[in-house]
């Protein structure tokens, strides 16, 4: 694949609250929404296109220049994280942003992968120059497998775990390994067993059970009790935690400005996840996030109109 984007919408967003990392500054590397998998619970939607094979998709060095000029603003974050619009490790440039986000700051790096492409060396190699590693496990065989996460054909559950405890043996950085769980899918005790078993293989740093706290791809994949999820934990053991509410912090004047700009919108007329994203000029990630700070404030609700997702202001 070659370069598929422009810059007119940035590669940087935040810094934003995250759950799991703190104030998030984000670097978005692929187009939207280009991924290996097809997740039921994406809160971008669904995949466009869904592909193993890796692409140039960016100019690295208009990433680089964007990022050096928001750094120069004094930006509060806690971590760089690479991630974004799709499947990061899909960006054959992907150790080339690293280098160069490591001349500009001294703030951790991290990557949220699907780990899909972990079994290659190559992407391997790329990833283990950051300092933290967030990949994904939903699933522990090839069932409950293509039913969360819908892979592409090039994509097994062997070779994702196989990539996992590969990495393992590699990095000596931080790997916080985030299980999404769907009540009735990958929640039943065989399936949690499994799930304890593949762990112990990947020896991770942090296990982080997660559910729909934001709305999902697919109707019906819904928020899971904490009193559930915590039971869960205990049955994994060792490193396993449910992941809480993102923490209150700062967040940037822009993105302050970005969420007022979209429930503008909303009071307008309710709007898709595209629809905003076309009216202001972002990108999916982006939006997402200024629409999930909207949601946890109660600003704005979701609704299914069919196979999409429409969000509105309370008072509509």
């Amino acid at each position: 694949m070659g370069k598929t984007d422009s810059n007119a919408t940035g590669y940087i967003y935040g810094p934003v609250p995250s759950r799991r990392l703190g104030l998030s500054l984000g670097v978005d590397i692929v187009p939207p929404k280009i991924c290996t998998l097809d997740c039921v619970y994406c809160q971008l939607g669904r995949t466009t296109q869904k592909s193993a094979v890796r692409g140039d998709f960016v100019d690295i060095r208009a990433v680089i220049a964007e990022l050096k000029a928001k750094l120069a603003g004094g930006v509060r974050a806690d971590y760089v994280t690479i991630g974004g619009s799709g499947e990061p490790t899909l960006n054959v440039r992907l150790g080339e942003l690293i280098d160069g986000i490591r001349k500009l700051t001294e703030i951790p790096i991290a990557i949220i992968t699907n780990g899909t492409l972990l079994h290659r060396p190559d992407v391997r190699a790329e990833c283990i120059k950051a300092d933290l590693i967030v990949p994904s496990l939903d699933a522990a065989d090839a069932a409950v497998f293509e039913a969360v996460n819908r892979p592409a054909p090039d994509i097994s559950i062997e070779k994702l775990v196989s990539g996992l405890v590969d990495l393992r043996d590699a990095f000596s950085g931080q790997i916080w390994l985030e299980v999404f769980l769907i009540e009735g899918v990958n929640t039943k005790p065989e399936q949690i067993q499994k799930l304890r078993e593949q762990i112990q293989r990947i020896r991770p740093d942090k296990v982080q059970l997660n559910s729909a706290v934001r709305p999902a791809a697919e109707k019906g994949v819904e928020a899971i009790r904490k009193e559930t999820l915590e039971a869960i934990a205990q049955q994994i053991g060792g490193v396993c935690e449910v992941v809480g509410a993102a923490p209150e912090g700062l967040v940037d004047h822009q993105t302050q400005r970005r969420c007022a700009d979209v429930l503008s919108m909303l009071k307008r007329r309710p709007c898709s996840l595209e629809d905003i994203c076309k009216g202001l000029g972002i990108r999916p990630v982006v939006a997402t996030k200024y629409t999930s700070e909207l949601l946890d404030e109660g600003a704005i609700v979701s609704e299914h109109r069919g196979a999409i997702l429409y969000y509105r202001t309370c008072t509509d």
